[in-house]
């Protein structure tokens, strides 16, 4: 059996001004992609992968078209030249926006569906907070959902997609797609699987997955800040059973919308200055603050300096921030030398309208993996430790903090750019505080721009009433 693997992997704020270029993207190309970790599983007796190419960014503002374009060129290339195929997966995102372009993994998606032709069937496997439309589920045979979120389910969920693919190349049934769309947009720091009411709702979908006739069964949240027309809650089924699919489907969708009041934030959240209050008080350690409104994994620019400006106003004694883009003070700092003591304009080096600050800076670390959008800088304000990036990151990760000579665990305070905690800090956080900070990703979703959104959407028109309506793909063999 040969099966093709591909695909293109980010999430995009479209009231962010940074568009993504070339560079933000780590790509896999042919054997690389069958190297990588992250696609380890595509093995089976009898199976022969064929590697494309994938692409891969951490979330920001919209994708420049000419870089969509040369990776779908490129992409469409590989394709050709690997046909015949009998299976094709792609491993997607779902929440990409491009310029110009308002459902981009729906034209990516059909473009390959046009190529490999109607008889190959093909797998996508989605980010919980992607959107859906039926151009993409009218391209499809088999789809797969992330289950968690914070997600550590994502190599679970693609061999969820491959595995129902090789089953239908094995056994000859050929599976349908079917959706309802749920007209329900929340951002995930408030539908978090390790919080109720996300928790239950998630945890039934394995007993939805063994009903007869269903192969899986999966709830889309949809990416809140993205103010396009397909931004939309869903459930996505796949089935051989029409109507055990439309069943599923239409229970999954109903009890997301009966449950939409019941959503709250995890940790304790409130105004910025309420949290530093919190901090300051605090006898335990480390206090982590995620700055929500500013977090790269979940759109946002990443180089607003208003929390550290809070800090130093405070005279805060004790705190680690990390981290902030900013790629002309990082400049400065490997200019400048280890030990050197310098004053920087820090924030607002990629959108204009982020705030900064000016600060004398001791410079503690330099750290120099060997190419400068990789750079980074540790340095002293006061007694507030700050990481300085060159390229837009996060710092999710205890690697990501020992590498710089940093203890998270050690910290009075630790903020990092984020919404709800990585599996790595969650459990070290003593407690966890999520301040409402401002950014393209805020969290007051009822007063986000809202000129292309379907209406009604909850919760910026809250009074309506909806029954699911189930859609099948296009595909659907009865």
């Amino acid at each position: 059996m040969r099966i093709a693997v591909g695909g293109i992997h980010t999430e995009c704020s479209t009231s962010s001004p940074v568009l993504m270029q070339p560079e933000d993207f780590r790509v896999l190309r042919g054997d690389d992609l069958l190297a990588a970790d992250y696609f380890s599983f595509l093995e089976g007796d009898g199976i022969e992968p064929l590697p494309l190419l994938h692409a891969r960014a951490v979330p920001g503002g919209p994708v420049a078209r000419p870089t969509y374009e040369a990776f779908k060129a490129e992409f469409l290339e590989r394709l050709k030249a690997a046909l015949p195929l009998d299976g094709l997966y792609l491993a997607m995102h779902g929440a990409m926006n491009v310029e110009g372009m308002d459902d981009a993994e729906g034209d990516w998606i059909a473009a390959a569906r046009a190529m490999v032709g109607p008889e190959t069937a093909v797998a996508a496997s989605y980010d919980l907070h992607g959107n859906v439309t039926q151009k993409i589920v009218d391209q499809l045979d088999i789809f797969a959902g992330y289950r968690t979120a914070p997600h550590i389910d994502v190599r679970e969920t693609m061999v969820r997609a491959w595995s129902m693919l090789v089953r239908a190349l094995q056994t000859g049934e050929r599976p349908g797609v079917s959706w309802a769309p749920v007209p329900v947009l929340l951002p995930g720091e408030r539908t978090s699987t390790e919080d109720e009411p996300a928790k239950s709702l998630y945890l039934r979908l394995p007993e939805h997955d063994a009903v007869p006739g269903i192969w899986d069964a999966n709830l889309m949240v949809g990416y809140v800040w993205a103010d396009e027309p397909r931004a939309t809650a869903c459930s996505v089924v796949t089935a051989i059973d029409r109507a055990a699919a439309e069943r599923t489907a239409s229970e999954i969708a109903q009890s997301y919308w009966d449950a939409r009041e019941d959503f709250r934030f995890g940790p304790v959240t409130g105004p910025l200055e309420d949290m530093l209050d919190i901090a300051e008080r605090a006898a335990t350690r480390p206090v982590i603050l995620a700055d929500s409104g500013d977090n790269p994994t979940g759109g946002g620019v990443g180089d607003r300096a208003d929390v550290l400006k809070a800090l130093i106003t405070r005279n805060f004694e004790g705190a680690v921030v990390a981290g902030i883009t900013d790629r002309p003070a990082v400049d400065a700092c490997f200019a400048a030398g280890e030990g050197a003591r310098l004053r920087l304009t820090i924030g607002g080096s990629l959108d204009p309208a982020s705030p900064s600050v000016e600060a004398e800076a001791a410079v503690q670390r330099l750290d120099d993996p060997g190419s400068p959008a990789d750079r980074q800088a540790v340095v002293m304000i006061g007694g507030i430790t700050l990481v300085l990036a060159a390229k837009r990151r996060p710092y999710h990760a205890i690697a990501d903090f020992t590498r710089l000579g940093l203890d998270p665990a050690g910290a009075r305070l630790l903020v990092v750019k984020s919404g709800y905690l990585s599996p790595d800090l969650a459990p070290i956080a003593n407690p966890n505080l999520m301040a409402l900070t401002d950014g393209v990703i805020n969290q007051d979703i009822a007063a986000l721009p809202n000129r292309r959104r379907v209406r009604p959407t909850y919760p910026f028109v809250k009074d309506f009433a909806y029954r699911p309506v189930v859609r099948f793909s296009a595909r659907w063999r009865d």
